[in-house]
């Protein structure tokens, strides 16, 4: 882990960083004594954790967690025992040491500094892992049942009124949406619309002939408007 200290005292600076000298698993990369330089410096480069003081010449511990729009996980050191409850109203904020300090609470502090990226880290990767897997399917509510279609098993979405009728390799499926609403759904690298009434998955299309394509048997009309549109997806042999 990657750290930096931000104390307006010399000798308070020194205790914490002695500290993390008697735990390899930590590094500082900075001391700084004015909170102003401490956020030039996190606006350039990223660490994991901050020791913080509290009450510093014009800037507090909170001013200074306000003003970092991504801050990393922040421990704040303290004299004063009164603003423990202000603290935890920040998520970023891990924990909420007490002047003098010791060795043994500093290493328990570091304990939930770790589990906090942990665990932070595992978000991350779920969020991903979900953003991933939304670009590959589409969920569809039919009668209060939640259908996985995907993508690339959709040949075609056409409107009726006010309902959208997907077309998939196997069956057709009746939804009660707009083409618009659906359309934000799709990626764009697969489906076009080539008509106001028609979605279209064009690595589908069998053929193109005037103004309408044959994808399966379904023969789906293109408007002039869009056709272009479709020429530029297609890898066209010159």
């Amino acid at each position: 882990m990657k750290c930096i200290i931000v104390d307006d005292e010399a000798t308070a600076r020194a205790i914490v960083a002695k500290f993390c000298d008697n735990t390899p698993e930590i590094i500082v990369e900075e001391e700084f004594s004015s909170a102003i330089d401490a956020i030039k410096f996190l606006n350039k480069k990223t660490v994991d954790v901050v020791f913080l003081d509290i009450h510093m010449p014009g800037f507090t511990g909170f001013d200074f967690v306000e003003t970092l729009k991504s801050p990393p996980k922040i421990v704040l050191i303290t004299s004063d025992k009164d603003l423990a409850l202000q603290a935890y109203e920040y998520d970023t904020i891990i924990d909420y040491l007490i002047k003098p300090l010791t060795q043994d609470r500093f290493t328990k502090c570091l304990d939930k500094v770790k589990t906090a990226i942990q665990n932070q880290e595992i978000i991350n990767n779920a969020t991903q892992s979900t953003n991933t897997l939304s670009l590959g399917e589409l969920f569809i509510n039919i009668d209060h049942r939640l259908i996985k279609l995907k993508f690339n098993e959709i040949l075609l979405i056409q409107a009726l009124g006010d309902y959208i009728n997907i077309k998939t390799e196997k069956t057709e499926y009746k939804v009660h949406n707009t083409l618009k609403k659906i359309k934000e759904k799709l990626p764009e690298d697969i489906f076009l619309q080539i008509h106001r009434s028609y979605i279209i998955n064009f690595t589908k299309i069998i053929d193109i002939e005037d103004n309408s394509v044959l994808i399966e048997k379904n023969v789906i009309p293109i408007s002039r408007a869009n056709k272009p549109k479709l020429m530029q997806h297609l890898n066209l042999l010159k």
